[in-house]
């Protein structure tokens, strides 16, 4: 994002609040309640989105060093990432080329060699295969470039470390082409420099599109968090970019209407709104005044989601208990707000049992739902 359209959004905004009114698309919409509730739906979800669409694994900063590793699943893979001794990261299935015992049992460390715990198989942090015991008896013909670590195609971009979770996917991964034009704003938030402060893991009984709908829009503030956050929001105040299938919402504080106050060289959009980021298919950034949560969601089938809530701060912050007592403390905030609107979601796709609706109405204001959920639509169908 540079000055121009930074000063263009927030003027935008406010222009918006001067007419007293929403941010509207055209029309009304319409989204058929089996896009959420549906087991066959989810299951291509899976196939086409999920397990074929650039997934955000890890921070860099979670993977730092060299011979740095990180065992953990990704869209139900068991995936080992890890960085060599020219830093050079790596994904590849966490999974035995001999019998499939999963290789590495530990969720993170310093390796250059990995070993089974089976029978003693072991490869390199490049993924070749090291060393087989009683190799020349029992296995006289092994063919080893055929044997090394499964890889997965992966790229180290803005910070993250993204990875396709399919193991016959052999092309390389361009994130940049991927992110489109918002990864420019993705150079303006500086993620590379940033580290984890405070996270948590949260499974909430939702499909993972009804928690993406619930923080894209504002209509529901005045209500859904009058306890918390809405005395300092306007009442359904915000507007939406598309960025081919990724998406920045602007959710503006009630400071902002004071701006004009103030020379346009102050004017500074994070002081004055949220920004939320919604990078297709399962990563959310809240950009908020000094730190960035990081929203990422593992959809564990069409009435379950996994979230990873993370508070990202600037890596010069300072590491002492004052501010780790203000990144707890903002932290504790984003979950607070976050969990009225999952609770929510958990309402909502408890109901969809009942049918009491064929589909869920979005209105004029409710238009990024609309935009999100047809994004979805085309990568259903390629």
């Amino acid at each position: 994002m540079d000055r121009t359209e930074e000063l263009g959004l927030i003027k935008e905004i406010i222009g918006l609040a001067e007419q007293k009114s929403a941010y509207l698309d055209d029309t009304i919409a319409h989204s058929p309640i089996s896009r959420y509730s549906s087991a066959e739906r989810f299951e291509r979800e899976r196939a086409t989105i999920f397990r074929r669409k650039p997934i955000v694994a890890a921070h860099s900063s979670e993977l730092e060093g060299a011979r740095a590793f990180l065992a953990r699943d990704v869209m139900g893979l068991p995936v080992l990432l890890v960085r060599d001794d020219d830093g050079e990261v790596s994904a590849f299935l966490n999974v035995c080329r001999h019998r499939g015992a999963k290789l590495e049992r530990e969720s993170s460390g310093c390796k250059r060699v990995f070993t089974c715990p089976y029978h003693g198989w072991s490869w390199t942090n490049k993924g070749e295969l090291r060393a087989v015991p009683q190799e020349a008896q029992g296995f006289p013909d092994l063919p080893r470039a055929e044997r090394g670590l499964r890889r997965l195609p992966v790229a180290e971009a803005h910070g993250f470390i993204w990875v396709v979770a399919n193991p016959d996917d052999g092309s390389s991964l361009d994130i940049d082409a991927w992110l489109g034009e918002i990864a420019s704003d993705m150079d303006w938030l500086d993620l590379a420099n940033h580290k984890i402060a405070v996270e948590e893991t949260v499974e909430i009984a939702a499909n993972w599109k009804v928690l993406v709908e619930g923080g894209i829009e504002a209509y529901h503030f005045r209500v859904a968090h009058a306890a918390t956050i809405a005395p300092h929001f306007p009442d359904n105040l915000s507007t939406y970019r598309m960025f081919g299938p990724h998406m920045r919402s602007i959710l503006p504080r009630s400071s902002m209407m004071e701006l004009d106050e103030k020379p346009e060289t102050e004017w500074e959009i994070r002081q004055d709104a949220n920004v939320l980021y919604t990078l297709m298919p399962t990563t959310q950034m809240l950009v908020q005044q000094d730190h960035i949560v990081w929203i990422n969601s593992e959809p564990l089938s069409e009435g379950r989601t996994a979230l990873r809530l993370a508070t990202l701060v600037p890596n010069d912050s300072p590491d002492t208990p004052e501010m780790q007592k203000h990144w707890q403390k903002n932290h504790q905030i984003t979950h607070v707000t976050l969990m009225e609107d999952f609770v929510l979601g958990e309402e909502i796709q408890a109901g969809f049992a009942s049918r009491g609706n064929p589909s869920h109405l979005f209105g004029r204001f409710e238009g990024a739902l609309n935009r999100f959920n047809l994004v979805v639509e085309e990568m259903l169908t390629g």
